[in-house]
């Protein structure tokens, strides 16, 4: 079906029905009267909420993870390379560099 036609005959429809004018008998008052009832929680219980799910949720990655690494074989070194010494000379590569002097 071509959209703009059906397009023209919903609005065609639309302006031949227009809605009401008249509102059931106290409805603003029962709108807000459920509204009122609704118990409204405060901003730092939604942290609280959010923070312990958060923690939880990570928590249960340690867990796993931790297992993980615990089961996994032991592989020796192949390289031979000593981590700290290669750490300390990345950070210092910098700071041993010279300037050259024109």
């Amino acid at each position: 079906m071509n959209t703009a036609e059906l397009h023209r005959k919903l609005i065609a429809v639309a302006r031949a029905n227009p809605p009401g004018d008249q509102v059931p008998y106290a409805f603003e008052k029962r709108v807000t009267a459920l509204l009122a009832a609704r118990p409204l929680r405060e901003n730092m219980s939604l942290w609280i909420y959010g923070l312990w799910r958060a923690a939880v949720s990570c928590v249960a990655i340690t867990l796993l993870l931790g297992t993980w690494a615990a089961f996994q074989p032991a592989t020796p070194a192949v390289t031979g390379d000593d981590l700290s010494q290669n750490f300390e000379n990345t950070l210092l590569a910098a700071v041993d560099q010279t300037d050259p002097t024109p």
